[in-house]
C-alpha cells in the first residue's frame, strides 16, 4: 500500500515539476500534454512544411563517432525533405542508461521525442504511469501510414507493441531477415574457430566437446609455431570471449549438455520446453555440467584470463591482431576476419542441439525503442515526422547506413531494382568492420525493414547473407527446441514485479557463472545456490511467465 501511494505522489510531482519549469517561456505558460489526442489537419503535416518547424529530440550515439546527430547525412536529407529542423540532445551510447534515466525525470531536460529510448518494458509502462510519455495509438492510425502499413501487413507486431489496456506507447524497431528457425536473430553469440590454425596443425573442425577440448590444447601447445607461422606479436590464446556479455558469452557451447537447452536467453535466463512449460535454463542439470567442462578449460589455461573483465574495444584489439583460436561474436568479421574464421558447429556432448533466442521466430523487434514525450506540443506532428523512418527507402539506411557520405566509404549505392526502380545496393564491405562503418554513417530509431523490401528497396546485406547462410548451415538443422518465449507486453504492475525479481535472479546467476568458470564449484555450492535462487523468488518469477505464455497460447489458437 506504502509503494501504491508513492508512486501515485511520484506521478503528481513529476506532472507538477513539469508545469512548473515550462511556464512563462515566451510570456506564457506551456501546459503538458496530459495524452489526450490532439487532431491536427493532414493537410498541416504534407512535407515538406510550408514553413520551417523545430522540434527537439533525444539521441545516443556511439562513441567514437559523429557527435552531432545534423551532422549525419541522413539527418541532413530528412531536414531538406522535411523541412523540419530537429534540436539534438545527444548522449554517447556508454552514458545512455545513466543520463536518459535522469532526464526522463526532469522535465526541463526532456524533449519532444527520445529517438533512440530502447527502454524496458517495466520502464515503458514506468514513465507512462508518471506522465512523462503519451499514448500513440491514435495518431498512428491518423497520421503515421507508413507505420500502419506495417501493422497492416504484420498484425502481430502491433500485438506485441499493446499494452493489457490497449495503449501502444512507444515506436519500435523491426528487422526482418530470414523467419523461423532460419531468422538472422535464432543465433546472438556465434561461436567461430581460426580454420587457418587448424589447417596449419592438421586438425579438423570439431564436432564433440571432447574433441574442441583438444583443439584448444593443440593451440595452447604449438603457441610457438602459431606466432612464427602467422607472424603473431602476442601470446596465443586458445579461447577468448566476455563472459556474462550477451554477444560475446561463450554459453553456446554447453548446448549439449543434459537435455540441451543450454542458456541461450542471458537477459532472463528462460526457455520453453516443448510441452509449453517455461523453465530457468540455469538451474538445470545440463547447465550445471556444461559450467564445470568450462571451469576445467578454464583450468587448463584454454581460456583467455580476461574474459571475466575485458571490455568490447580490448577483445576487437587482440582480435584483430590475430591472437585467437576461438571467439564468439554476431559476426567474426567484427572481431578478427572472415578470411580465416569458419562457424563452430554445435558440440555434442550429452545430446546435440541449440536453443533459438526467445522471440527471434518473430524477427528482430524491439517494442521500446521511440517514445513521444508529454512535453511535444505538436505531437501529430513528432508522430508524423518519425513515420518518415519507417518509408521502405528510409528504414534501411536508418538501419544500415546511406549514401552519398563524404568519406572512403558508403554503405550504400543508389542502383535500380528489376523494374528500374530506385534501390538501395549494399557496397562490398570489403575488409571493414561491419559494425564499425555501420556505427559511422546509422542513426537507428525505430524503423522496419521487412523481407519483402529485399531485391525491391534494397538489398540484403552481405554479412547478413552470409550470416543467413551459416545459420541454415550449421545451427538450424540442430535447433530441435520448438518453442521460443514470444514478445509479450505484460501489465505494469506484472512487468514491475518480473523486472525487480529478475535484477537479483540475473545477478545471481551471472555472479556465479563467472566465479564457477574461474574457481569451480562443489554440489554443495550447487544446492545453495539453487536455495538462493527460489529465495529470490524464482518460483515467481516463472510462474509469471507461464502466465502469459498460456494466455498468449489461447488466444493464439483461437484465432
Amino acid at each position: 500500500m506504502k509503494q501504491k501511494t508513492w508512486k501515485r505522489i511520484m506521478a503528481a510531482g513529476l506532472v507538477l515539476g513539469m508545469s512548473i519549469s515550462l511556464a512563462g517561456c515566451a510570456g506564457g505558460r506551456k501546459k503538458i500534454n496530459d495524452g489526450t489526442f490532439r487532431p491536427v489537419d493532414k493537410a498541416e503535416l504534407a512535407f515538406p512544411l510550408k514553413e520551417k518547424t523545430v522540434l527537439s529530440g533525444m539521441i545516443s550515439y556511439p562513441a567514437n563517432t559523429e557527435s552531432q546527430p545534423n551532422n549525419r547525412t541522413i539527418f541532413k536529407r530528412l531536414e531538406e525533405q522535411t523541412n523540419v529542423e530537429i534540436k539534438w540532445m545527444a548522449i554517447q551510447a556508454d552514458q545512455w542508461k545513466d543520463k536518459i534515466s535522469l532526464n526522463m525525470s526532469d522535465p526541463n531536460k526532456l524533449t519532444d521525442f527520445i529517438f533512440s529510448a530502447d527502454f524496458t518494458d517495466s520502464n515503458l509502462l514506468k514513465y507512462a504511469e508518471y506522465g512523462a510519455i503519451i499514448p500513440l495509438e491514435e495518431y498512428i492510425d491518423a497520421y503515421m501510414p507508413n507505420l500502419s502499413a506495417v501493422f497492416e501487413q504484420y498484425p502481430e507486431y502491433r500485438v506485441m507493441c499493446t499494452d493489457v489496456n490497449g495503449h501502444i506507447w512507444s515506436l519500435p524497431w523491426i528487422e526482418q531477415l530470414g523467419s523461423g528457425k532460419t531468422a538472422i536473430q535464432t543465433v546472438d553469440n556465434m561461436s567461430f574457430i581460426n580454420k587457418a590454425w587448424l589447417d596449419f596443425l592438421g586438425l579438423s573442425v570439431p564436432e564433440t566437446v571432447d574433441e574442441f577440448e583438444q583443439v584448444l590444447i593443440a593451440f595452447r601447445d604449438n603457441a610457438q609455431s602459431l606466432q612464427k607461422e602467422f607472424g603473431i606479436e602476442g601470446s596465443i590464446i586458445p579461447m577468448s570471449c566476455i563472459v556474462n556479455d550477451p554477444g560475446q558469452d561463450p554459453a553456446i557451447l554447453i548446448n549439449g549438455f543434459g537435455e540441451g537447452y543450454g542458456d541461450a536467453d542471458k537477459e532472463r535466463h528462460i526457455a520453453v520446453t516443448d510441452d509449453q512449460k517455461v523453465i530457468c535454463s540455469a538451474v538445470q542439470e545440463g547447465y550445471k555440467d556444461g559450467i564445470s567442462w568450462l571451469h576445467k578449460l578454464y583450468e587448463e589455461g584454454l581460456i583467455d584470463p580476461e574474459a571475466f573483465t575485458q571490455v568490447w574495444s580490448t577483445y576487437v584489439s587482440k582480435g584483430k591482431s590475430g591472437r585467437y583460436g576461438v571467439c564468439f561474436s554476431w559476426d567474426v568479421g567484427n572481431v578478427a576476419n572472415l578470411k580465416d574464421w569458419v562457424p563452430l558447429p554445435v558440440l555434442t556432448a550429452d545430446t546435440r542441439n541449440l536453443t533459438p533466442v526467445n522471440g527471434s521466430f518473430t524477427s528482430g523487434f524491439n517494442r521500446g525503442r521511440c517514445v513521444v514525450t508529454s512535453v511535444a506540443e505538436n505531437p501529430a506532428l513528432v508522430c508524423a515526422w518519425l513515420d518518415q523512418m519507417y518509408a521502405p527507402m528510409q528504414s534501411p539506411q536508418n538501419n544500415w547506413g546511406t549514401y552519398g557520405e563524404d568519406d572512403d566509404f558508403d554503405i550504400f549505392e543508389m542502383g535500380e531494382n528489376e523494374q528500374g526502380e530506385p534501390m538501395l545496393k549494399h557496397a562490398p564491405l570489403g575488409d571493414a568492420s561491419p559494425v564499425e562503418v555501420r556505427e559511422a554513417e546509422a542513426v537507428g530509431g525505430p524503423l522496419a525493414v521487412l523481407d519483402d523490401y529485399y531485391g525491391v528497396y534494397v538489398t540484403c546485406p552481405d554479412d547478413a547473407q552470409y550470416r543467413l547462410d551459416w545459420i541454415k548451415e550449421y545451427y538450424t538443422p540442430d535447433m530441435h527446441t520448438e518453442n521460443v518465449y514470444p514478445n509479450i507486453f505484460m501489465s505494469r504492475e506484472d512487468t514491475e514485479t518480473l523486472s525487480n525479481l529478475q535484477a537479483d535472479i540475473k545477478k545471481a546467476i551471472n555472479a556465479k557463472k563467472a566465479d564457477w568458470i574461474m574457481n569451480g564449484f562443489t554440489d554443495a555450492d550447487w544446492d545453495e545456490y539453487l536455495k538462493s535462487l527460489e529465495a529470490y523468488g524464482l518460483s515467481e518469477y516463472l510462474e509469471l511467465f507461464q502466465n502469459y505464455l498460456d494466455d498468449y497460447n489461447a488466444s493464439t489458437a483461437a484465432k
